[in-house]
């Protein structure tokens, strides 16, 4: 069984550390964040499209250049940049389960639009004793542009496929 609930707290975005699109190729984006980073030992970084580790190459290099960064791994934000999260989860130390696929970051877990294979994420942290934290996460934040009905009963509906794994 996978582990449920954090216990521990997600850090805050620090100034620097978040970035839009249009600014996360910025020449001096990569070293500013790396350095960000070393900065804060034991902080978690959850790579999303768009930014400075918006691909799974971006976020294996960042893992190289700051020893010890521990991921985040959401795997609607990998689904949006058309990665596999499989190949992340062995740097996870919490993963966000979402269902997802190229160019968006949330769909519903019935939308047959969605890449992401939940029983193979299951089965590799299974396969990788996993003992981190494990949530759904859907939200409704139309300000940002991710304007959602109902995100309570997707992350319900979501949970109870989990659950039928």
């Amino acid at each position: 069984m996978l582990p449920i609930g954090c216990p521990t707290a997600f850090p805050r975005p620090q100034p620097g550390w978040c970035t839009t699109p249009a600014a996360a190729d910025a020449p001096d984006r990569w070293d500013k964040t790396i350095a960000l980073f070393r900065d804060a030992p034991g902080c978690l970084m959850e790579p999303w499209a768009g930014s400075v580790v918006g691909s799974t190459e971006r976020v294996l290099a960042m893992l190289d250049a700051v020893p010890g960064l521990q991921l985040l791994v959401d795997t609607g934000h990998v689904a949006d940049w058309g990665g596999d999260p499989l190949e992340l989860l062995p740097y996870a130390r919490h993963v966000q389960l979402r269902q997802g696929m190229p160019g968006t970051t949330a769909l519903h877990v019935d939308d047959p639009r969605g890449v992401v294979d939940f029983a193979a994420v299951v089965a590799r942290l299974v396969e990788l004793d996993y003992a981190g934290c494990c949530s759904v996460e859907y939200f409704d934040i139309p300000e940002q542009g991710w304007a959602l009905e109902d995100p309570r009963a997707w992350a319900v509906d979501l949970a109870a496929h989990l659950r039928g794994l």
